[in-house]
């Protein structure tokens, strides 16, 4: 009797072809296998950036991601997460598990998630509950000394109420999106010329900086507009997304524009060994034989940091085809093989180095987040 072989997958995986003749779906959350943490298995039909989306539903209930392993090399996409709450416990609340089962759910079938995300806006509020009573701004560009404050009191001046913001600053670069209404009805700011009146208002403040920058077109990147990524075909596109995409478009990753050389990251004398063997290294290798770059990343461990990292791949064109993630000690590892999305691995070592300096700039944005 012939024998058939099938490729081999983690053992965290079931057998592959009950999986396969499966729904074209299965969220599978188990609490039995591990005693420390919830294993979440999801498989589905594969689609590019739904890894990101499965990461985005459980990172926006504030799991912690300590273990994954990615297969999507064809396809079916199969995944495996350890998560905990953020307390460190297994997920017990059913309504939370319904929830997760739901939501990716519902993120493989279509991009409105506004039905699923019922229950997750009674735990967590990564936007304004109705984003119809507000207009969304978003402003970038460089960041200075009380820019932030300028922009608040500018925002008064101009009779408009800042109902939230979100804002990163990093590598002297400022991101920001702010849900505002009219000051004396409450209501979205509508009318078109006031709305325009209110761009270039904020643009210049964000334009007058204390010392003119030598580039050229570094004016052009000082801009405030309306922005609608919150509707529409651009409804999956959350806040923090949206503030990666910011600060990549201001180029935060080259180093603050003040500065024409980068000093050397050495240890300081007071710095400890433990300190210096936490520094972030990104290192990207090629594997000729099956035609991947791999990514390794190893960094301090941090709440959103497997977000942070494959949304920038996702956002910078990258398939990410298998990944291992793991997490132990305060210590991040994480490994992603990728190809852009006409097949083909990274070819100059200027792709290379432009890759790896934008995923570390990706890893410290977070360090300065601001919530108003």
């Amino acid at each position: 009797m012939n024998e058939v072989y099938f490729p081999y997958f983690d053992p965290d995986f079931d057998k592959l072809p009950e999986r396969i003749n499966g729904p074209t779906c299965r969220v599978c959350i188990d609490n039995e296998s591990m005693d420390d943490c919830t294993v979440v298995k999801v498989d589905s039909v594969n689609k590019q950036g739904l890894l990101l989306e499965v990461v985005q539903v459980l990172t926006d209930l504030n799991l912690i991601i300590s273990k994954s392993y990615i297969s999507s090399d064809a396809v079916w996409f199969m995944d495996v997460f350890h998560v905990k709450d953020e307390h460190g416990n297994k997920l017990t609340d059913q309504k939370v598990i319904n929830y997760i089962k739901q939501a990716i759910g519902t993120t493989r079938e279509t991009h409105n998630s506004a039905k699923a995300k019922t229950y997750a806006n009674m735990v967590f509020s990564p936007e304004p509950n109705n984003n119809n009573e507000h207009t969304v701004i978003e402003m970038s560009g460089t960041d200075r000394p009380g820019l932030f404050s300028e922009l608040s009191a500018a925002l008064a001046d101009l009779h408009c109420n800042v109902v939230e913001a979100h804002a990163w600053s990093h590598n002297d670069r400022l991101a920001c999106i702010a849900y505002i209404s009219d000051q004396s009805t409450h209501t979205p700011i509508e009318d078109p010329n006031r709305l325009a009146s209110i761009e270039d208002h904020l643009t210049t403040v964000l334009r007058a900086t204390i010392t003119p920058t030598p580039t050229t077109n570094q004016p052009n990147q000082q801009e405030a507009k309306t922005a609608d990524f919150l509707g529409g075909e651009g409804a999956v596109t959350n806040v923090e997304r949206r503030l990666h995409q910011l600060m990549h478009s201001v180029r935060d990753f080259e180093g603050p524009p003040s500065r024409t050389a980068s000093l050397p990251t050495t240890p300081s004398d007071s710095e400890s060994d433990e300190e210096a063997g936490m520094k972030t290294t990104v290192k990207i290798e090629s594997c000729d034989e099956k035609g991947y770059s791999i990514v390794n990343i190893n960094c301090k461990d941090r709440p959103r940091l497997m977000f942070d990292t494959v949304c920038t791949l996702t956002d910078m064109q990258y398939v990410i085809f298998h990944a291992s993630i793991n997490s132990d000690g305060g210590y991040a590892f994480q490994e992603y093989f990728i190809r852009h999305l006409d097949g083909c691995a990274m070819s100059t070592e200027c792709e290379k180095e432009r890759v790896i300096k934008c995923l570390e700039a990706a890893i410290e944005r977070r360090v300065c987040e601001l919530f108003g």
